[in-house]
């Protein structure tokens, strides 16, 4: 299993971002996708996920600003972020949870920095 997460970068307040995570030997029907972050110096939250059956959820503090969304024929996962604010500003993970065995998998990193 591999998850690749990309499409991070600096933005200005305001501004959108849209981070990918390329799946490698997922099934996305038997699993939980769900991108979290990091900001400095504090604990990693989720952001949004989505099952296997396509419903998805979102943090409060994201909810109406960002999307996630999946594309099973390119095996990959989107998280579109709009209205981008400082505290915005982490390290994004993606995360895939096996709902049968458990199994955890985490990608490497993607740095959102939203400044002036």
């Amino acid at each position: 299993v591999q998850l690749q997460a990309s499409g991070g970068g600096l933005v200005r307040p305001g501004g959108s971002l849209t981070l990918s995570c390329a799946a490698s030997g997922i099934i996305f029907s038997n699993h939980i996708m769900t991108w979290y972050r990091q900001a400095p110096g504090k604990q990693r939250v989720m952001v949004a996920a989505v099952t296997g059956d396509g419903s998805t959820a979102y943090a409060d503090s994201v909810k109406g600003r960002f999307t996630l969304s999946r594309d099973t024929a390119e095996n990959t996962v989107y998280l579109q972020m709009n209205s981008l604010k400082p505290e915005d500003s982490a390290v994004y993970y993606c995360n895939a949870y096996h709902t049968i065995s458990s199994a955890n998998y985490w990608g490497r990193g993607t740095q959102v920095t939203v400044s002036s």
